[in-house]
């Protein structure tokens, strides 16, 4: 597979921040995304090389060794070693046989071209440099792939079954209720495949929550608003409560001041994968004063202001 640059695959330096690497692979995303070139194997070539890049440039140990040792950072290490022990043996004494059948001893001193050779009797052909008939192929596991899965609030909280494309292959998977946003799950093998008949690397998968217009997720408690009116503020009642699975009956004690927050046990969000358990929702309780009052309405409030100050 020719060497990708991966940052010139995502369009940014090599000082870029992890924020930026972020910004760059998500816009990249949206516009490679193979349901949005369902017919353009370039398209989607691109895609599987730019989640390549995303998955080591977003992983600072990764990233460190790409930095390092460019297209052969997945065995970087292996490869220092190597040259270490070359240089050991390199360092040695060889022996060599000179007139009159003595035995001399001089220090050695190999090529680069020799270090290739000496590597690749080590390790085979799985790096840059490429030789013929240069001893046996390591097998590698594939690149890892990294997608992201949008979902609604209200999706998040359902056990529900979701269809995937990667490289061009339909694939369903089920989404634990209560999933979270940013959480990552993996799909073991559904990476790119192995070098030399290695494993198929995996595809990891992060989940974006997005925001609801009604409800704001904190862990597993939901957050919402509620209005009410003056006269049940002061004197009392019942008031309906919307919540992500349907309205229930909330009592207002007498006096209740606006802003008053209040709990309602079991009606947040489901626990990820904790069958029948559940945060709380909180409600906080706006109070709606009366607007363009009757003279008679006017005449009220004002003798009740009058009680007040007696």
């Amino acid at each position: 597979m020719p060497y990708i640059d991966y940052y010139k695959m995502l369009g940014v330096d090599r000082n870029a921040s992890a924020e930026d690497i972020k910004k760059a692979y998500r816009k990249l995303a949206r516009k490679l995304h193979p349901d949005l070139n369902p017919n353009d194997k370039e398209a989607q070539k691109k895609f599987q090389e730019l989640n390549e890049a995303n998955e080591v440039l977003s992983d600072p140990e990764k990233r460190a060794k790409y930095d390092k040792y460019g297209e052969n950072w997945k065995h970087g290490e292996e490869y220092e070693k190597a040259q270490q022990q070359y240089r050991q043996q390199s360092s040695r004494q060889q022996q060599w046989s000179g007139q009159g059948g003595q035995t001399f001893y001089t220090e050695g001193d190999f090529s680069d071209d020799d270090f290739s050779d000496f590597f690749h009797s080590m390790f085979g052909s799985g790096f840059s440099r490429r030789q013929s008939g240069a001893g046996t192929r390591n097998k590698f596991k594939g690149a890892d792939y990294q997608a992201e899965l949008r979902l609604t609030l209200r999706q998040a909280m359902q056990t529900h079954q979701q269809a995937l494309s990667i490289n061009g292959k339909n694939v369903r998977i089920t989404i634990p209720a209560g999933v979270a946003d940013g959480q990552k799950i993996k799909l073991t093998g559904y990476g790119q495949p192995g070098v030399n008949g290695g494993p198929n690397g995996d595809l990891y998968i992060t989940f974006i929550i997005e925001d609801d217009p009604a409800f704001k997720r904190l862990g597993d408690d939901l957050y919402t608003d509620a209005v009410i009116d003056l006269y049940t503020a002061v004197l009392g009642g019942e008031t309906m409560i919307d919540t992500l699975d349907g309205q229930v009956k909330m009592t207002i004690k007498p006096g209740t001041q606006p802003n008053a927050k209040l709990r309602l046990k079991g009606k947040g969000f489901p626990l990820y994968k904790k069958e029948g358990r559940f945060g709380d929702l909180y409600v906080t309780l706006k109070v709606h004063l009366p607007e363009h009052l009757s003279d008679k309405e006017k005449e009220l409030f004002t003798q009740l202001s009058k009680i007040r100050k007696q």
